[in-house]
């Protein structure tokens, strides 16, 4: 607004302790997805937020921890659906693993900004905290656990190879939908439930069958 000719600056967003981490977490997770890792830095997330240059260093030291931060929020709200998606699920050993895939897929179109964060090691680089490992791991335990019951086995041996080959083609599917030629409007007369469906229930017919 402009007052006496001159342009006043607008006051910064009243933001709670908690809820300014959160904005800056929401703020930098919209930044890197959209403009990557180039285009994302403390000042651009608060300019998004609309608060200080200053204020992000209140909770984050530099743009690792932020993007850290950022990750955390992410398997903190996987989680959270995965949870929920086993709830549902009948308890059939194959049922729960296709539940968590189709959660999978259904975090990842429906959270893409996190999604695009999560797993990029560039982006996390070294400054994987103890609380961000331990729920990135918990999320993927329960997958190995769910393939683990399929196959009545809770070797690493033998469960590892299809738990990441399970982890690999949700991911995939996820990956080609949001930024592959699968977001294609060729490709989008079928949905991305429809492909994940048949694709997860063939793996699922796979590792139960063995």
């Amino acid at each position: 607004m402009r007052v006496n000719g001159r342009k006043k600056r607008e006051p910064d967003r009243e933001y709670h302790h908690g809820d300014l981490r959160r904005a800056l977490v929401d703020a930098a997770a919209a930044l890197a997805s959209e403009k990557g890792l180039a285009g994302l830095s403390l000042r651009e997330a608060a300019r998004s937020a609309g608060v200080s240059h200053a204020a992000p260093y209140h909770h984050f030291k530099d743009k690792a921890a932020l993007l850290a931060a950022v990750a955390e929020e992410g398997f903190i709200r996987f989680d959270a659906l995965q949870r929920r998606a086993l709830r549902s699920a009948s308890r059939t050993p194959g049922a729960r693993l296709r539940a968590l895939g189709k959660a999978y897929i259904r975090f990842a179109i429906k959270n893409p900004h996190y999604f695009r964060v999560m797993f990029r090691k560039d982006l996390v680089g070294l400054e994987i905290t103890p609380s961000l490992r331990k729920i990135a791991y918990q999320t993927f335990d329960r997958l190995f656990e769910a393939v683990g019951d399929c196959l009545e086995s809770s070797s690493e041996t033998e469960v590892m190879p299809l738990a990441i080959s399970a982890w690999s083609l949700v991911h995939g599917l996820a990956s080609l939908w949001l930024d592959g030629p699968l977001s294609n409007p060729e490709f989008g007369r079928n949905s991305i439930e429809a492909i994940s469906d048949i694709a997860i229930g063939e793996i699922v017919k796979s590792i139960t069958t063995r």
